[in-house]
């Protein structure tokens, strides 16, 4: 949900949700947006997401805007002194210091925004993302559509066998799933 008033100083904005659920889509609208109303924004993304493009944030329907990779939150925030907006995709790959940056940054007066996956391929809280969206004024939970049942798709399945929990990919190796199909899977692997 985003802010439907003015709001004093500043706030921090979560959109969370599985894989294909639209999170960049909605975080690149909400760039837009604030660009035609003429506000500074800065977008940082993770240097470790490379899938579409170097720099560019880019959603699965090819939507991009161009973006500062980061390996870090501390280089977020040194990055973010002349932006009315902040603006973070994929918030699940940077390290915990994001929480403190991110509050740091709206207690600033600046409005961020943050997209990120709430859980991990094993349907696990995934790196900073459940704390931020407990700072959140506001936390829009989006849904992709079950690849097997039509359902509302919460979870982010991984068609491979692998332990890491950081796997870069996007079709070729994650579907979204329901959480009955999500559950059955789990069962079967002993889980």
């Amino acid at each position: 949900m985003e802010p439907i008033g003015p709001i004093q100083g500043g706030w921090i904005e979560v959109i969370t949700g599985g894989m294909f659920s639209g999170k960049t889509e909605e975080l690149l609208r909400r760039v837009r947006r604030v660009q035609l109303a003429g506000q500074t924004v800065r977008l940082f993304k993770p240097d470790i997401d490379t899938r579409y493009h170097p720099s560019d944030i880019v959603s699965h329907d090819q939507t991009r805007l161009e973006a500062v990779p980061v390996s870090n939150s501390q280089s977020l925030y040194l990055l973010s002194s002349d932006a009315q907006v902040i603006a973070i995709d994929e918030a699940q790959f940077f390290d915990m210091g994001l929480v403190e940056v991110a509050d740091r940054l709206a207690d600033e007066g600046k409005r961020v925004i943050i997209a990120g996956l709430d859980m991990d391929y094993r349907g696990r809280p995934f790196g900073p993302m459940p704390y931020l969206m407990a700072i959140a004024e506001f936390v829009a939970k989006l849904h992709a559509i079950c690849v097997y049942t039509g359902e509302l798709a919460h979870y982010s399945h991984r068609k491979e066998a692998t332990d890491e929990q950081i796997r870069l990919g996007h079709k070729d190796v994650y579907e979204p799933v329901s959480r009955r199909i999500f559950r059955q899977w789990r069962l079967r692997e002993g889980h």
